[in-house]
């Protein structure tokens, strides 16, 4: 496993090579300048800017920039905000927990509806159960989550008054935010695991494993899940990439102070290294994720796992 998680850290190498180059000339290419961004409202002369130009290390040819920026990435140097003149990794770190909180309590949401709901139409389809499990699925899918957001502070927030719609005062504040994230995922292992369910009982090892008068508990624990998991983690792998990418609108909706709002907020004042630090982060997090779901995936497959020792 160690050979195979190996070659996967080096296969995303490139992959985050290509990201930092991306975000680093993306970002220079939008119009504005950040350094009369920074002055604006100071009645700024011209002196003041190239001065600042200097400072900020603008002046500079692109490539110069581009060489310095990926030598302090190495050291794990992410610069120092324009507008806080902090450290971006501290930055980071700061806002990191509410971002990661959200993530979480998404997931669990995810997890704590589409796994009952995607069994119980596995196992049943066609009946009553399955039909509402696929009209859960087409709906959770259909429903933008920043609607539904919107849709869950007018009824437990506005109306019943239940639960708050802003700020992160406690687990009460997570709630909201957790649901109108974590719906859609949730909809997304429905669909999946009744579609790896419904494939996996027409095997012929499940009608072995009847035949040999096996509960039907356990077909579905022993042979009948681990097999369905399989698929069901390489998805949750994906999507967990799309929570961070969601947790950017949710946390601008519900107040949160997380990464999300952060990087919102500073892409409003041209704050480049902070984006830069911000996207480079969410980027790495993807894609050691998806090692690790790699990896998960070798342990529910004996197939993968052969083909690490090959």
């Amino acid at each position: 496993m160690l050979t195979f998680l190996g070659k996967r850290a080096l296969a995303a190498v490139p992959v985050l090579l290509g990201v930092v180059l991306l975000v680093f000339l993306i970002l220079r290419l939008i119009p504005g300048d950040p350094a009369q961004i920074l002055l604006f409202g100071t009645k700024a002369t011209p002196e003041r800017v190239a001065e600042l130009h200097q400072q900020l290390g603008l002046d500079r040819p692109v490539v110069v920039q581009f060489l310095s920026f990926l030598g302090d990435l190495l050291h794990g140097d992410l610069g120092y905000s324009y507008s806080s003149h902090g450290p971006v990794i501290d930055e980071i770190a700061e806002r990191l927990p509410y971002t990661v909180n959200l993530a979480v309590g998404a997931l669990l949401v995810a997890l704590l509806v589409g796994v009952p709901t995607g069994i119980l139409g596995g196992l049943k389809p066609g009946s009553v159960v399955d039909k509402a499990a696929t009209a859960f699925s087409v709906l959770g899918l259909a429903v933008p989550y920043f609607w539904l957001a919107q849709l869950l502070i007018l009824l437990f927030a506005v109306h019943l008054g239940v639960l708050p719609a802003l700020g992160v005062g406690g687990t009460a504040a997570l709630v909201l935010p957790s649901l109108s994230l974590g719906l859609g995922f949730a909809a997304i292992i429905t669909r999946m695991l009744r579609a790896a369910l419904i494939d996996v009982y027409s095997s012929p090892y499940i009608l072995v494993a009847r035949a040999k008068g096996l509960s039907s508990g356990r077909v579905l624990v022993s042979h009948a899940m681990r097999n369905a998991a399989s698929s069901v983690t390489t998805i949750l792998g994906l999507q967990i990439g799309n929570l961070l990418a969601g947790a950017v609108a949710t946390e601008v909706i519900f107040g949160r102070p997380g990464l999300g709002n952060y990087l919102v907020q500073q892409i409003g004042l041209k704050d480049v290294p902070t984006i830069q630090g911000i996207v480079l982060f969410i980027a790495v997090a993807y894609i050691v994720i998806n090692i690790l779901v790699d990896a998960a995936h070798g342990v529910l497959d004996p197939r993968v796992r052969k083909a690490w020792a090959s």
